[in-house]
């Protein structure tokens, strides 16, 4: 399948670009798809390419000694994969997975570079591009400091219930999220979620449905998260 102009257009890496400038870099994109479960991005070796999700879903993710998992975030189309060692040249920090059968972009190491020399503006875009990650990983840092598993859950439900479950590019729900991707989302053990879910429906600010989670009491469930309406 031939990589379109029109999905590089919503990639915040290249907002703002002509169609003449998105042709040109269009040239140095390459297409790959995987399927669920699948390794993508294998944490601490050499960094061949910078990804953008263009369907589906990607979790990036920091594997312990032991094999205990922690997902550092789940990338839908239009977010990147592999920026940090694409530019600061060291090993990927951090492995990634497929959750769902997902189609990427590519663009090597050395085309990046030659995208930035040619294409200034998209300098700014990374800039800005990068300050949210950093954002992101604050929040996270945040949340496993100080906030309590009941209340990480909360504020997961509530993120996921915001926009992260459909974007333009791909309409409709996102990745159907275990008891253990949300353990490795929170920083606990799938058996603590289930208690807290539990919590949480007892609390009345949420309803298990079979294999969903149905939010009943928003404002509630935001005062167990700790986020501010």
């Amino acid at each position: 399948m031939a990589v379109e102009v029109e999905i590089l257009r919503q990639i915040p890496y290249f907002s703002g670009l002509s169609q003449d400038e998105l042709e040109t870099v269009r040239q140095y994109v390459y297409e790959k798809s995987y399927e669920r479960n699948e390794l993508i991005v294998l944490e601490d070796a050499p960094a061949e390419a910078l990804y953008f999700v263009v369907s589906g879903a990607v979790k990036a993710i920091k594997t312990s000694v032991e094999g205990k998992e922690q997902i550092l975030r789940v990338l839908r189309p239009g977010d990147s994969l592999n920026d940090v060692p694409i530019f600061d040249g060291g090993p990927n920090p951090a492995g990634a997975v497929a959750m769902s059968p997902a189609t990427l972009y590519g663009i090597a190491k050395a085309d990046v570079d030659t995208i930035l020399h040619e294409h200034p503006s998209v300098q700014i875009n990374v800039i800005r591009v990068l300050a949210a990650a950093v954002r992101h990983y604050l929040s996270l840092v945040e949340d496993l400091s100080f906030r309590h598993v009941t209340g990480r859950v909360a504020r997961l439900l509530l993120q996921y219930a915001d926009g992260h479950r459909k974007t333009d590019q791909q309409p409709g729900p996102g990745p159907r999220l275990t008891q253990q991707d949300m353990a490795a989302m929170v920083g606990t053990a799938r058996e603590v979620v289930g208690r807290s879910l539990k919590e949480l429906e007892e609390e009345g600010a949420i309803k298990m449905d079979r294999h969903r989670i149905v939010i009943v009491n928003r404002a509630l469930l935001e005062d167990m998260s700790g986020v501010s309406s």
